[in-house]
This record gives C-alpha cells, structure tokens and sequence, in this order.
C-alpha cells in the first residue's frame, strides 16, 4: 500500500504534465501583426476575430487560419516596391499618362472571419492570398475609371487632384468592403505624359503658376493700398484727436488760469474779487454754471467750486502779491520806526549814563579810581637814579607823587 505522500506526489506530476501537454498541443500562438480565425469540422467558422495570443485549437478539430493584420502596400511604381508596374490612364483629353500610385489597404477589423468564410484567404500558385488578388484587380478597374474622368490639366491643379483622389478612395472602399477589405488613402506619388507634351505642360504650369504670382501681387497691392487707407486714416484720426486736446488743454489752461469773471479793463489786484463781491447770488449761480463747463466737471465735482476757481489762479496770484508788498511794506515800516524809537532810547541812557560817569569821575574819589586804574600801566626803569636838596628822591614823596598824578595842587 502506497503512502499519501507518494500519491500527492504522483498527482502533482501528472498535473503538471497535462499543464505542459494542453498548451502544447492544444493552442496555436497568434502574433501580435496576425488575426486569427478558428474554422472547427463539425461547426465551420467561428464567427469572431481572434486577437494575438493564444488561440484554442483541438488536434483534429480545430485549424487557426492566420491573416495579416497591417497594412498591405498595393505600389504602382516603377521602383522594386511592389510588382505592381505603374499605370497607364488615357485623361478626359484623350492624352496618355503615366501614374505611379500607391494605395494601403488592410482587412476590415473583425471581419477577417467573414473573409475566410468567403474563401478568400486561401493561397494561389505564387503564396498568394486571394484577397489580396482581387484587391489588386478591383483596385485597377477603379483606379482607372476614376482617373480617367481628369484632364491633363487637372493633374498639376493640387486641388482638383486631391478632390478626385478622394472620391477614388470612397468609392475603392466601396468596392472593397464586398472583399471585406478597406483602403486608407489613394498617394498619386508621380504624374509623367509623353515627352513633347511634358513641355507643353511644364510651360502651361509655368502660365499657371505666373497666374497666380499676378492674383498674388494684386492681392498684396490690395492689401497694402488698404493698410496704407488704414495707416492714413488713422494718422488723420489721431491729429485730429491731438488737436482736440491741445484745444481741451488749452480752454482748461486759459479756464484755471483767467477764470470765468470779466474783469474789463480793471487788471488791478483785487478787482476780480471786488466784482465777486458785489455779484447777486443769481448771477454768481450762472458764474458757477459756466466755470462747470469750461473746467468740465461732473456735477458732484461743481460743488467743490469756490471763489479761486472763479476768480482764477493769476487773479489769485496779483491778490498774493499785493497781499505780500503792503505787508512787507508795514512791516518795513513798523521796523523802521522801532528801531528809531530803540535807537533813541539807547542814545538817551547812554548821554545820562555818561553824564552821571563824568560827575563821579570829576569828585576826589573819582581822580583816585582813574588814578588808581592807570597806575597799573605805569612802569619805572629799573635803576633810578634821583637827586634831591634833602637826599630824599622825589618819587619816594608818594603823597605828593599821589596828588600830583591825580592832577591835585
């Protein structure tokens, strides 16, 4: 009898070879640039798209059938793009031209079933899909017989080619979505006629492209002719509004500094105000009024106007100046008369103060003060040599040196 372990270990190993066995033989890889389509005996195609990855095959019941996903390149050129050889197309104008065209088509997302349930997935002799055949061939067919509605003419108009490239497009898709097929876009890469006639439409363009040089330089002259209109225009524009400033200025100037009160020929200092003053308050009412339109203030503005505004800054600067003459004027003369009155004042003290110094000075003590304060400036020599009857040198008398030096008999 054998052990549990045994047996989980059996078990895991059987697990793990179905694990390994099933992907393995039961499941087909789907690359990332395929679509898959399952086609099973016993109920035919499935009818979905299957994404890259891995895909559910049944040995002997399933078969993944692998398109491709991008874009195919259908190159009608003369390079090695493609085997396609460029096309020929007879235009409108019976002449001959040599296209080179490219158009890119893909299978239409998630109809790639329905193409393989339409056979059309299967190879040809040259591993070929036979959608991609018959996209070749209806590609052709519709190329041509929308091409052929051009003219020579139209080839080289970028408009006009762009135009019938684009209901090409949409009427290939047309065609195409019977395929299960779906193109993106219709490239004319290149456009040759025969060599005569490639002259004769090279100068044609040249006309052409001269033409619309013309159409462009009137254009421009158009153009600027309207700028300089405009330029002019707004240059007169903007004199105009500068001289209506400079006019503003000017009435706002000559009203600040004149004022609004006619003063006639009286220019004398105080005249503006003296009129004022004698005003009624109905006529200064109308004095208001005007000094509001020729300053230009609002009404809330008005109420501020007082009698500087109307009398104006150069009567007010003549009432100053008046003002400040007859003042320095008074005061000039209140100085002078104080500083007479000061000056006589002072002479006054002085002529008592020296008369009552000269009565003292004239007494005894007086002598002695005046004496006593210039004897400090007397000097002696140093050596005196005196003689006197009674040997006794005169300046050694002191009384009677003192009287006489303070002009005592």
């Amino acid at each position: 009898m054998s052990s549990p372990i045994l047996r989980v270990a059996r078990g895991v190993a059987v697990t793990l070879l179905l694990l390994w066995l099933i992907p393995l033989t039961c499941t087909t890889t789907i690359g990332p640039d395929r679509i898959g389509v399952r086609q099973s005996n016993l109920s035919g195609v499935g009818e979905a798209d299957l994404e890259p990855g891995w895909a559910l095959a049944v040995p002997g019941i399933h078969t993944i059938i692998s398109l491709p996903k991008r874009y195919e390149y259908l190159d009608y050129t003369g390079d090695a793009a493609g085997p396609q050889q460029p096309l020929q197309i007879r235009t409108k104008d019976n002449n001959i031209v040599v296209l080179d065209v490219s158009v890119p088509y893909r299978i239409r997302p998630t109809e790639a079933w329905s193409l393989v349930k339409t056979g059309n997935h299967q190879l040809d002799a040259n591993k070929r899909h036979r959608f991609q055949r018959l996209a070749e061939e209806t590609t052709v067919s519709v190329l041509r017989e929308r091409l052929a509605e051009l003219t020579s003419s139209d080839f080289y108009s970028t408009d006009r080619r762009l135009q019938v490239s684009a209901t090409t497009l949409q009427q290939l898709n047309e065609k195409l979505a019977e395929l299960h097929l779906e193109a993106s876009a219709v490239l004319i890469r290149a456009v040759q006629f025969r060599p005569e006639y490639e002259k004769q439409l090279q100068q044609i363009q040249l006309n052409e492209q001269k033409k619309l040089l013309d159409a462009a330089a009137q254009t421009v002259a158009n153009e600027q002719q309207k700028l300089d209109n405009y330029t002019q225009g707004t240059n007169a524009l903007a004199s105009a509004r500068e001289q209506k400033w400079i006019e503003r200025r000017a009435n706002l100037e000559r009203a600040y500094q004149v004022g609004v009160i006619q003063i006639g020929d009286d220019t004398s200092a105080g005249g503006a105000r003296a009129k004022l003053a004698a005003m009624t308050p109905e006529v200064r009412t109308k004095l208001i009024e005007a000094a509001t339109a020729d300053l230009q203030m609002t009404p809330e503005e008005a109420a501020k106007i007082d009698d500087a505004y109307l009398m104006g800054v150069q009567n007010v600067q003549a009432e100053t100046l008046q003002y400040d003459q007859r003042i320095h004027a008074e005061a000039d003369g209140v100085s002078a008369r104080l500083q007479a009155e000061a000056d006589a004042m002072v002479a006054k003290v002085r002529g008592e103060f020296d008369a009552k110094r000269n009565a003292l000075l004239a007494t005894a003590a007086g002598r002695a003060f005046v004496a006593w304060e210039a004897a400090q400036y007397v000097k002696f020599a140093p050596e005196l040599n005196f003689a006197s009857g009674d040997g006794v040198p005169s300046v050694l008398r002191l009384r009677e040196f003192a009287l006489k030096f303070m002009g005592e008999k």
